[in-house]
Formats: C-alpha cells, structure tokens, sequence
C-alpha cells in the first residue's frame, strides 16, 4: 500500500513543505556578495562601451562629410557640440550656416575633446588636420582618439589624455 501525503504525520509534513527562514537569508546574503562584486566591472564595461560608441559616432559623421563634400562638390564642415551633445555636418556658404545636411547625437556622459570645434572637408578630398579625444566622466576608462589627417584620411587609436 502506498502511503500519501495525507497519510504522514503531522510533522514530517512541516518539516518538507518549503525552506527555512536562515536558508533564505543565507541564498540572499550570497547573491548580495555575487551582485557586490560585479557591479564595479559592470559599470567599467559600460562606460568603455559609451566610449567605443561615441567613437563610432564620430567617425561616422566625419566618413559621411567626407563623402557628402565629394558628392556635392562643395566644403562640408563638421561641427561638435558639446553643450548639446551633438555633432553636426553643415554646408557653410560665405562665414554662414546655409544649411544642415545631418544631426548625430552622442551619450551625455561622454565627452569629445579637440583644439577646434569643427572640421572642414573639400571637394578635392582634403581636410584641416585635427584631434579628437573621446572621453567618459568616469575616470578610470582609457579615452580613444579619431585622427583626421590632411588628406582626409581617417583613423582611430586607443589612446588619447582626458585631464
């Protein structure tokens, strides 16, 4: 005869029906240690990918000036904001803004560093060599930097000074 759970005594039936008070806070201190541990190399990742996507960004902006001053035949200048976190690619007619052809946006806690604000691309595939260092506010994150050369060459290295 099978015996059921009905069966069983009192007793045995609490002692098998679920987990203990100390087994639950010994599970939640352990996973409290786990969480303790990783968060600092989580947030070390984190800001090294804002870094790397910042990066990106502006490399893209200055491949697509590039490009855009070949195609139109005109001088396109790319223009980092840094109050805005944006960069823009601007067509630029005697000293003035004749218009805007396109509008990136980069991550508020990166931050992109260089003597000028602007680069500017010629038609004859040529640029005034410039610097850029991306940085994060984390401190800690090796900074990289975006090399235009002047022939318009365009090159990342991981390197760069954010103090």
């Amino acid at each position: 005869m099978r015996a059921s759970k009905n069966s069983l005594s009192p007793t045995i039936q609490m002692r098998s029906s679920g987990f203990t008070l100390i087994e639950l806070m010994v599970t939640i201190a352990v996973l409290a240690i786990i969480v303790g541990i990783a968060a600092p190399s989580i947030n070390t990742q984190l800001a090294n990918q804002r870094v790397k996507s910042t990066t990106a960004t502006l490399v893209s902006a200055l491949k697509e000036a590039k490009a855009e001053s070949v195609i139109r035949r005109q001088s396109i200048t790319l223009v980092v904001d840094q109050t805005n976190k944006t960069i823009e690619l601007q067509r630029i007619v005697d000293k003035q803004v004749e218009s805007t052809l396109a509008t990136y946006t980069f991550n508020l806690k990166s931050a992109i560093k260089s003597d000028s604000t602007n680069t500017k691309f010629e038609p004859s595939k040529v640029a005034n060599a410039m610097e850029y260092t991306i940085c994060d506010n984390s401190t800690s994150i090796s900074p990289m930097k975006v090399v235009v050369s002047a022939t318009a060459d365009i090159s990342t290295k991981s390197e760069g000074d954010c103090t």
